[in-house]
């Protein structure tokens, strides 16, 4: 029997071009009935696909038409139907993001990568941290922090230099980005069961932005983060060529 596919694609024309011959070719059924979604662009599309279709139980095989692609396979429709059957399945738990800004509104998003604070001012940002309610960090001057999923380990995180974790480790990472005070310290690692929570010193003086998976939140007060296993993304990578396998790559590169 085949495959139900449903096909979506970003805007970039390659991606356009990729949508109209797999369509032709396998047809394209509506994503609530489908068996698999095939997400044609780069890592940003992947990201927007996996948040906008996070109430279907149905896996998503990324085709890099793209920049980047970490989270793509090499695009290809040799013996299409044969690559989706054979896939493999990572699963992965997004973070939650609950944001208070000065304005005494909230906030909340999910990050499949990270999420991030960074200052939105000239001045360096100045966190306190908290981990499952006890302070850990009474002041972290940096020009930001994150929080990361090990499938975000290789995005903002690695640029930071924070680590790359494996895909099936319960941990998050915690990494400052380009710390002043103190200046050698270079982030933590963390159970994915615990609560951080940071609160902006200086607001007014030293505002801060969050960001959710480029989802932007200005002039937070106080941002708490956890890990939320209720939400399941299911995305599918070719055999030999699974997240698990390229979070390794990437660390020999």
């Amino acid at each position: 029997m085949s495959l139900k596919i449903a096909f979506c694609a970003s805007n970039a024309p390659i991606a356009q071009a990729a949508l109209a011959g797999l369509t032709r070719r396998y047809g394209n059924h509506a994503e609530d009935g489908a068996d698999v979604i095939v997400a044609l662009g780069g890592d940003g599309f992947m990201l927007h696909t996996l948040h906008r279709t996070e109430a279907l139980a149905v896996p998503v095989y990324g085709m890099n038409r793209g920049t980047v692609g970490f989270l793509m396979n090499e695009y290809s429709e040799h013996a299409f139907e044969e690559r989706l059957a054979a896939a493999e399945e990572a699963v992965i738990n997004p973070l939650s993001m609950r944001a208070h800004r000065a304005d005494g509104s909230e906030h909340r998003a999910l990050a499949i990568n990270e999420v991030s604070l960074l200052r939105a001012g000239p001045q360096a940002a100045r966190l306190a941290i908290y981990v499952d309610g006890k302070l850990r960090m009474p002041e972290l001057v940096c020009d930001g922090a994150l929080l990361a999923t090990p499938a975000g380990s290789t995005a903002y995180n690695y640029s930071a230099h924070g680590p790359i974790l494996p895909i099936g480790a319960d941990v998050l990472a915690l990494t400052a980005v380009a710390a002043f005070r103190p200046r050698r310290w270079r982030g933590a690692l963390l159970p994915k069961t615990a609560e951080v929570t940071f609160e902006v010193l200086e607001p007014e003086k030293r505002p801060v932005m969050a960001e959710a998976d480029s989802q932007s939140v200005r002039d937070v007060l106080r941002v708490e983060i956890r890990s939320e296993p209720k939400v399941a993304h299911r995305v599918l990578f070719d055999p030999g060529h699974g997240l698990e396998e390229r979070l390794i790559r990437e660390q020999f590169v």
